[in-house]
């Protein structure tokens, strides 16, 4: 299992749209992906417009040609990149 950590910076007032269209992406594009085992999105408690999408994937190629080679990661970025603030940090991590 991969674990696919999104760190992105929103538009301050935009939170409920984004969060919305988060979930509306994951939905409708990321969850059908072969390979998506799971997704989270967390808010900052201490700053509002900082959010981890949090993704479970089975396999690193699941992300990154499942997904991202598809045309599914084209219309999930146009739905939620309205609302960054900069572009999005994301890393992969592996149990230990």
């Amino acid at each position: 299992m991969i674990l696919e950590v999104a760190e992105v910076y929103i538009n301050a007032g935009t939170g409920a749209e984004f969060e919305a269209a988060t979930q509306q992406s994951i939905d409708q594009y990321i969850s059908v992906t072969e390979g998506y085992i799971s997704a989270e999105l967390k808010r900052s408690m201490e700053d509002p417009t900082r959010y981890l999408l949090l993704i479970q994937w089975e396999t690193l190629e699941a992300h990154t040609v499942n997904f991202r080679e598809s045309d599914r990661f084209d219309k999930h970025r146009a739905l939620i990149s309205p609302f960054f603030a900069k572009a999005p940090f994301v890393q992969h991590f592996e149990a230990v």
